[in-house]
Order: structure tokens, then sequence, then C-alpha cells
């Protein structure tokens, strides 16, 4: 289990456990599961989807960066 929290400079998008993240890494599309190494990454543009208990989210983001560690996973968003 992972713990999400995504952001963007207006509000908190969402905050809460989920199963995995896919987010658009500048070098394309990466899933995130619990587990995952460290790492910082942009993203580009396209969409972050992501599974709360079973049932896929999906946000349309134009950029920002992701942090994981741990099993915590920040996303710093401009939607």
């Amino acid at each position: 289990m992972l713990t999400l929290k995504i952001v963007s400079p207006e509000k908190i998008i969402f905050s809460g456990e989920v199963d995995s993240v896919l987010v658009p890494g500048t070098l394309g599309e990466f899933e995130i599961l619990t587990d995952h190494a460290p790492i910082i990454s942009t993203l580009d543009a396209g969409r972050v989807v992501y599974d709360v208990k079973g049932t896929k989210k999906e946000l349309h983001i134009v950029g920002g960066f992701v942090e994981v560690k741990k099993n915590d996973v920040s996303l710093c968003v401009e939607v």
C-alpha cells in the first residue's frame, strides 16, 4: 500500500492510500507500486492514474514532479 499526496498551487487534490500510481515521466509513463525504489522525477503533460481500492481515478496535468520514498508518493502538479 502506498500513501499518495497530490498537491497543486491552489489546493490539495488527493491525500490517501492507493495501490498504484501511473505518472507521465519526462522519458515516458512509469508506474509506482509498493516498495518502489526512492526517486525524484519531473513530469510532463499527461495523465496521472491512481488506484483507490480497485477504483481507478484519473487526473490530467500540465506538468510537475514526483518524489517517492518509503511508500510515500508526493506529486506537485499543475492542472
